[in-house]
């Protein structure tokens, strides 16, 4: 994301200016369902891997599939992530892009977006408030994915 980009976003209005309240309940709701692409990093293939015992080699073939300039986690046939089976075996060491949610770029551009989202997510509403530079910075480390 250029710094011009950067700087325009911080500077425009958005509904969710007083903040937004957020707190992960663990309940799989975005770990299911319609299909959908998760992105990870070079360097988070490595950590996963690590901490599933497994070779870098050995974890990509099983639980990935090309995207982008890196890979996706794959998904059971029903849209279910590989690695939410009664809960995230991940959780600890889950992509960028899954501890980024509900603050996804696609999920803020309304605030009636942001209801359909809210109707899906028990935790949005509850828990600790994010203000508003938080979820900006949120969004611009997710921006690329």
């Amino acid at each position: 994301m250029t710094q011009d980009l950067v700087k325009a976003l911080h500077q425009r209005p958005y509904f969710f200016d007083a903040g937004l309240q957020f707190e992960c309940l663990r309940c799989g709701q975005c770990c299911t369902g319609a299909p959908g692409t998760i992105y990870v990093s070079a360097e988070e293939i490595d950590a996963l891997a690590r901490h599933l015992q497994l070779s870098v080699n050995h974890f990509t073939a099983q639980y990935l599939y090309p995207c982008k300039d890196s890979y996706s986690i794959g998904e059971h046939a029903d849209g279910r992530c590989l690695f939410f089976d009664e809960g995230c075996r991940i959780y600890p060491l889950r992509p960028c892009q899954c501890s980024a949610f509900p603050f996804w770029f696609s999920n803020l551009r309304s605030e009636e977006r942001w209801r359909e989202v809210a109707r899906q997510c028990p935790g949005i509403g509850r828990g600790r408030r994010y203000s508003r530079d938080q979820i900006l910075d949120i969004v611009r480390t997710t921006w690329s994915i």
